[in-house]
């Protein structure tokens, strides 16, 4: 009786701290590593509203004038270019500037306006940039009128020219794809890997792929990570609030903010989902007809049953 005893007080010691350590410890360390961030729901309140109603025509002449967007930048969808290929501009900037063709239905306006005027601050990266190290985007300080007006005819003209849709794929090349790979879907930062028919192109494609992740790790303090499966290993409320604002996550990361729209960032995730995990759609179109298959295969068996049965009895 006493060693059973015995034994029950070690079991209830040994449920004691097993319970301590995961609802106490485990509990505590988790929300210390992977804390709680709630979304601002993309309405970037800290940067300030656009007061004024935006000229598209006077945007247009302003972005490919004085405000000099279309030096650095490329609008494919209005027949302008890149003016460097990505090899030249990631040697130039660092990283390679975005199309603005998807900007105005991609970023939220008052985020575009923002960036326009004072880039390092509204991508919180003061910790990186400062007067001894310029971001590679220069600020627009004005053409000679009023600069908030300005700001809201080039917003206006980038809002004008944009798709009325994009796709979950094209949200994330133009969001994301100048900074990540994605290994499992053959998308680098060059874009998708082109089939090759010797190995000697597929090798020089791959060391130019090297070549611009050498210059963008230089430029981010390291490789910014693989995202093939990261919807895998974070939650969506992580990856979501990341996103929105990655310093609330990671306080002194490389990474800008994005300045993306709910929208597009829920096209973001469909993406991100679909690389994770690119049959979970025709897994989930098979899953009626596995139940369906049980259904009609039990009761064929309970009918067989009753039929072997019945010749016994």
């Amino acid at each position: 009786m006493n060693k059973i005893n015995k034994e029950i007080q070690i079991l209830l010691v040994v449920i004691f701290f097993s319970l301590l350590v995961y609802g106490g410890v485990e509990t505590y360390a988790h929300k210390v590593m992977h804390k709680h961030v709630d979304s601002k729901n993309y309405e970037y309140t800290d940067l300030p509203a656009i007061t004024k109603t935006g000229d598209p025509v006077a945007g247009a002449a302003l972005v490919t004038g004085a405000a000099a967007c279309t030096g650095c930048h490329g609008i494919k969808s209005q027949d302008m270019p890149a003016p460097m290929d990505a090899a030249t501009a990631v040697a130039s900037y660092g990283v390679t500037p975005p199309d603005l063709s998807t900007a105005g239905i991609l970023y939220e306006s008052n985020f575009l306006a923002a960036l326009i005027k004072d880039p390092v601050a509204t991508l919180k990266l003061e910790h990186k940039f400062d007067d001894t190290k310029m971001h590679p985007m220069t600020a627009f300080s004005g053409a000679g009128g009023d600069l908030d007006q300005e700001v809201a005819d080039i917003v206006a003209y980038f809002k004008s020219i944009a798709p009325q849709e994009i796709t979950p794929k094209q949200a994330y090349e133009d969001a994301c794809s100048r900074c990540h790979e994605m290994r499992y879907m053959k998308a680098t930062q060059l874009g998708d890997t082109p089939t090759f028919k010797f190995e000697k192109d597929a090798l020089a494609y791959r060391v130019k792929v090297l070549e611009y992740q050498d210059t963008l790790k230089g430029y981010m303090g390291k490789l910014p990570p693989d995202l093939s499966t990261i919807i895998v290993a974070r939650s969506n409320s992580f990856l979501t609030t990341f996103i929105e604002d990655p310093q609330s996550h990671l306080k002194g990361t490389s990474m800008p903010r994005v300045g993306l729209t709910a929208d597009a960032t829920d096209k973001v995730m469909t993406h991100l989902t679909h690389s994770g995990d690119p049959a979970k759609e025709i897994r989930n179109s098979l899953g009626w007809k596995v139940i369906l298959f049980f259904i009609i295969f039990s009761v064929l068996a309970y009918l067989w049953k009753q039929s072997v049965w019945s010749k016994l009895h």
